[in-house]
């Protein structure tokens, strides 16, 4: 649960950020491609990963009973399933963790276009999204009464009682169903085995 709530809050900075960066401060950000999907979607990982570690509530690994027997699933395993997912899909670990100062814009824009393509696909296989409010970003809507705080974020000028009328900024996600793989047999905490080329 820890890793879901880091995984939500870091995307919702990562979207923050990239519409101040676009819109308040007036950043092409499409002239560089890999700046945006560091600012989008860094924050979202760097969230997921705090959830992480919050989550495993400083357990200790130990080594499973037997060799035959299945390690047992941790709270967190789903966040671990959808990190491995993205790894085996996009190579998302990888990308995160290389560092790419040597490397040209041009480099480093062509392999973002590559893992954005690959784990966008690996997002829309493990869940159905959907926009929590209907509406074009930028466009007139109405905030009726009754409606979920936890949904539906107010911002600037908010007074009175709903309904409330103002700018839509952005339309949200809400997840309808997931389907992560399961990973039976295999150590949830392995996001990606090793591989080693015997000559």
């Amino acid at each position: 649960m820890a890793a879901l709530l880091g995984l939500v809050l870091g995307a919702l900075l990562g979207a923050g950020q990239y519409y101040v960066l676009t819109t308040s401060l007036a950043v092409d950000l499409t002239a560089r491609p890999e700046y945006a999907a560091l600012v989008a979607a860094g924050p979202a990982v760097l969230g997921l990963v705090v959830g992480l570690l919050a989550g495993r509530g400083g357990a200790v690994a130990t080594p499973a009973a037997a060799a035959d027997e299945a390690p047992a699933e941790p709270d967190h395993a789903s966040a671990l399933r959808l990190l491995a997912l993205l790894q085996e899909e996009g190579r998302l670990i990888d990308f995160l963790t290389e560092d790419v100062g040597p490397y040209s814009d041009e480099q480093v824009g062509a392999a973002t276009r590559s893992i954005h393509e690959s784990c966008a696909k690996a997002l829309r296989d493990a869940f159905a999204l959907e926009p929590i409010l209907s509406g074009e970003e930028d466009g007139d809507v109405t905030v009726e009464p009754g409606f979920d705080p936890a949904a539906v974020r107010l911002t600037g000028n908010v007074s009175g009682e709903p309904p409330f009328s103002g700018v839509l900024r952005h339309a949200g996600w809400r997840v309808t169903s997931v389907t992560l793989p399961a990973r039976a047999g295999v150590d949830p905490h392995v996001l990606a085995a090793a591989e080693v080329e015997i000559a």
